[in-house]
């Protein structure tokens, strides 16, 4: 399974046993995957075959999906509600013991609400499973067109992620060749750190500074961060060209990117480098926006 986006929609045009069928498919970002079947009476038994097929072919996002069935045609019988003649009947023989009335024509004992309902003809058990079989394989038509949207616009997706990793790597070794890193920089800067607390005339303990200098030194230098950011660069890559849904561990990702950024602007000390990382930060955050859209 390739990337996916988890944003798409599809629609598929069926008909069977003498009726018109529509599904309409609708997907959007979501933390897991949650499936909501909107069904017409009658077609209950369809609820678990497609949530089974959905679950199958996708791992997260919103989904929304409906079913709309129309009579195509078919002939419509007049049944007389029993029950409710029997009903008329009696009362107009209980009424017609108080007032002397003329007892009402057929077509006035039909036109009552509930007497006489037109309702399509009832199918059989083999042709409702026929129904149901030809129904739930355009489903599957649908859902193949939203996986295949949902694909497309995953590929792009990662076409933009993998450029944005790119620049991220660029911006990276700017932060690794950058010019205030080098020993000879550091030594000179270091060195008039030094020479300035001596000049103040405080008595200070040379040793003992040169001692803090090189522990500060120390703590300041970025080859950890730098190591990682590149390390993350590689498995952001080797995410985009895979076979599986990325978008957690992508989004896992942004995090550590914006991680090691943050301790890179603050231990910073050259202002090139500051630069730098403020960059990088409104690059991961870019990223990380795309992300929240793969599967």
């Amino acid at each position: 399974m390739a990337i996916q986006s988890m944003t798409g929609f599809a629609r598929h045009e069926g008909e069977a046993e003498g009726c018109r069928f529509v599904w309409e498919l609708r997907s959007v970002n979501g933390k897991g995957l949650d499936v909501r079947l909107r069904l017409p009476q009658g077609f209950e038994a369809l609820e678990q075959p497609v949530r089974k097929a959905a679950a199958a072919a996708l791992t997260r996002g919103n989904l929304q999906v409906s079913l709309s069935v129309n009579a195509k045609g078919a002939a419509v019988e007049a049944v007389v509600n029993e029950a409710a003649l029997e009903a008329v009947i009696g009362l107009v023989d209980k009424l017609a013991l108080r007032i002397d009335a003329r007892k009402p024509a057929l077509d006035g004992i039909l036109n009552i609400k509930g007497v006489l309902e037109f309702r399509d003809p009832e199918l059989s058990d083999e042709m409702r499973a026929a129904r149901d079989r030809a129904v739930l394989a355009g489903f599957m038509v649908a859902l193949e067109a939203l996986r295949s949207m949902r694909l497309s616009e995953g590929a792009a997706l990662a076409r933009v992620l993998g450029d944005q990793v790119d620049r991220i790597e660029v911006l990276t070794l700017a932060v690794e060749s950058d010019p205030s890193r080098s020993p000879e920089n550091i030594r000179a800067r270091l060195a008039e750190q030094v020479a300035s607390l001596m000049d103040t005339g405080a008595g200070l303990d040379r040793d003992r500074l040169h001692m803090e200098a090189a522990l500060l030194a120390t703590k300041a230098d970025l080859r950890e961060e730098i190591d990682r950011l590149k390390a993350h660069v590689e498995a952001a890559r080797a995410l985009l060209s895979g076979d599986s849904a990325a978008g957690r561990r992508l989004d896992f990702l942004a995090q550590e990117f914006n991680r090691e950024t943050n301790t890179i602007c603050s231990k910073s000390n050259a202002a090139a480098v500051t630069a730098i990382g403020l960059d990088l930060k409104v690059l991961i955050d870019q990223f990380r926006e795309q992300v929240q859209n793969l599967e």
